[in-house]
């Protein structure tokens, strides 16, 4: 459900500004575009939530690092746990020219607004999740054979939406990364993942060298749940 997203007050865009400015001296590819944020999220019934969703653009995600700001609207993204046959997961790091150089995540990103006459359900998010697991990765998987799977929710209130990939053999996971990275070295472009890796417990993410909680703060604990077997469900809209 689409709402109008809240006028910053003028202090705010002042702040606002200045804080985007900032970051864009620091890396420059960061690019002011239009974004789908989260405007709400409460539950319908005992498996179900209602997402409230605003256009705007990702300038205003440096409220979130001004004070009492009161116009600042979470993150909404999509995220693809994609497992191998023998239990782990793929998650990759992010680039250095990137938002979030170092991090390590799963594939995904924030979740574009829809074009005219479309609008924003699960099955817009179900397609944004297959693309960007096929841009990131190089794994195609069609957007109908994921799974909803899980909702998270960050510190700072950004919103995920988790879906499930069938099982992939572990070399074909390599050998499709290791072909998207030379595709794009040889175009003379930096792909946005500089590496993946195949992770199984909490214990395994806490190895890899470098951040490893992104927007929703969620990397680890996902891939906990995952190597535990938990139930498929929907944490209630507070939750981590």
């Amino acid at each position: 459900m689409e709402t109008p997203a809240p006028e910053p007050p003028p202090w705010e865009r002042l702040a606002m500004d200045r804080v985007w400015d900032e970051a864009v001296r620091a890396n420059p590819s960061l690019f002011d575009g239009p974004v789908a944020a989260c405007a709400g999220l409460t539950r319908e019934g005992p498996h179900g939530v209602v997402l409230t969703w605003a256009r705007t653009t990702y300038r205003r995600y440096a409220l979130r690092r001004v004070p009492g700001a009161t116009a600042h609207l979470p993150a909404l993204f999509t995220d693809v746990v994609q497992p191998t046959g023998d239990g782990r997961l793929l998650v990759g790091r992010m680039a250095r020219w990137t938002s979030a150089p170092g991090r390590w995540l799963l594939p995904g990103g924030s979740m574009e607004p829809p074009g005219d006459g479309q609008v924003l359900d699960l099955a817009a998010l179900r397609r944004h999740a297959s693309r960007e697991l096929a841009e990131e990765t190089s794994v195609e998987s069609a957007p109908e054979a994921l799974r909803l799977w899980l909702v998270t929710r960050g510190a700072h209130g950004g919103v995920g939406v988790l879906f499930l990939a069938p099982p992939r053999p572990a070399a074909v996971l390599r050998e499709r990364f290791a072909a998207l990275v030379a595709a794009e070295t040889a175009r003379g472009r930096e792909p946005e993942l500089d590496r993946i890796a195949l992770v199984g417990s909490r214990a395994e993410v806490a190895d890899l060298a470098g951040p490893h909680t992104g927007l929703a703060d969620c990397l680890e604990p996902v891939v906990g749940r995952y190597a535990a077997g938990a139930p498929l469900r929907q944490p209630p809209p507070g939750g981590g």
